[in-house]
């Protein structure tokens, strides 16, 4: 019954170790931190990183459009106020997304990769766009209905 008793408590120590070395949290230095590239989560303690092409999700924008489509002039308040709103837009994408998909800290496409050691991370660029594109689609089908 001892042998039995201790043999299951190996066992136990020895997940427990495996469990908490796959699952160990990266974070990054407070000297190293770059608060204008973190668009989600924390940097002090994160396990699963994403990094996102920022200026492509701006791009992908209904208010980047209408600057370039307009062609309104960089500098004029209405090509500022267009393009604080697709910044608004891109990060409320990105913060749906790290919600959404288990993302717990995104930060911009370069940066993980930049710090040394660099931290692995995936490219969630992709989800981001289909966000944005589907956050402009349901607006779309609002305002439809209610013009009804």
């Amino acid at each position: 019954m001892r042998i039995n008793s201790y043999a299951f408590t190996v066992s136990y120590l020895v997940a427990l170790i495996s469990a908490t070395a796959c699952a160990a949290p990266y974070s990054i230095p407070p000297e190293k931190q770059n608060i204008k590239k973190v668009y989600y989560g924390t940097a002090t303690s994160f396990e699963k990183p994403g990094k996102v092409d920022y200026e492509s999700v701006v791009k992908a924008t209904p208010e980047y459009e209408e600057v370039k489509k307009e062609k309104i002039e960089p500098g004029t308040g209405k090509y500022w106020i267009l393009l604080s709103q697709a910044s608004d837009r891109a990060v409320r994408a990105i913060s749906k997304v790290g919600h959404d998909s288990g993302y717990d800290f995104i930060a911009a496409q370069a940066y993980l990769g930049s710090l040394e050691p660099s931290i692995p991370s995936e490219d969630i660029t992709p989800l981001v766009l289909d966000e944005v594109k589907g956050e402009v689609k349901d607006k779309k089908v609002e305002s439809k209905g209610k013009m009804k």
